[in-house]
This record gives C-alpha cells, structure tokens and sequence, in this order.
C-alpha cells in the first residue's frame, strides 16, 4: 500500500512522518505550532500536524494516543482512535485532551500522536425481520457483570 503525503510550510524543519523503530506500528504524528501551546486540565485543543495524506481507498488512518504522554502526562487523543477516511484531503489535526490535574504544554516537533493504517473489510449489509438468538440476546451496558 502506498499513501501519498504532502507537509505544508508550517511542517518545514520537522521531521518527516516515520517509525521510531521497525516493529513500531504507528506513525508519530508532531506538533507543528509555530508557539508552544498550552493545554490546561480538563482543556481540550486541536493541535496541527503540518501534513496532508492521500489513503487508497479500502483503507483508513487511525489517529491513537501515545502511551507515554498517556501514562506519565494524562494527556491523550479525545476521539481515539481518530478515524482519518480515504477520501480526506485537509490537514490532519489531533484533538488532545489533558485528563491530568496540571498544566500541559506543547511544543513545536514533540511527537503528539501515532497514525496507524488499517485495511477496512468489504461489508454487505443486509437487512432481515429477525436476528439470528445469542446467550446474552438484548443485554446492554454491564449486563455481563463485573470481571
């Protein structure tokens, strides 16, 4: 699969969009502010990206948090994962959300996300008068029970 990607000025300076190592599964997404940007607790901002890509269809990009900035900064990706459709052409813009009690600030290269591409299967909806019967049948949130 190839995905065509396009860094608009803003992106000039920063490093291209790559893996850090060659097991890595995602694309490090960086910030690409022109001022450092400073997410407050409980705030969420769109922070931009400086690329635009072209995914063939049949695919999408899905924008996840990093686990780092999750785990030591509470700042993660509010619509994660983002889903970024064949068929988008603007600039991809990552919507963190600082879920921490203090002051997070972002700055210009630190790397904000990962995109993934992932293949989407071909699906036929059909529609019927009944569903075929499950053990747990109709049984919503927690229905389940704990554990």
């Amino acid at each position: 699969m190839k995905v065509s990607i396009r860094y608009l000025a803003h992106h000039e300076g920063l490093p291209l969009l790559g893996r850090m190592t060659d097991g890595a599964s995602g694309y490090d997404i960086r910030a690409a502010c022109d001022e450092d940007i400073i997410i407050e607790p409980g705030e969420t901002i769109l922070v931009p990206s400086g690329i635009e890509i072209s995914i063939p269809p049949g695919y999408e990009g899905q924008v996840r948090p990093r686990s780092g900035l999750a785990l030591k900064n509470s700042v993660g990706v509010l619509n994660s994962p983002g889903t970024i459709d064949s068929d988008y052409r603007g600039e991809l813009g990552v919507i963190l959300t600082n879920f921490g009690k203090e002051v997070f600030p972002v700055s210009r290269g630190d790397r904000i996300a990962q995109i993934i591409f992932v293949e989407l299967p071909h699906v036929e909806l059909v529609e019927m008068e009944t569903l075929d019967a499950t053990g747990r049948g109709d049984g919503g949130y927690g229905s389940t029970g704990k554990g």
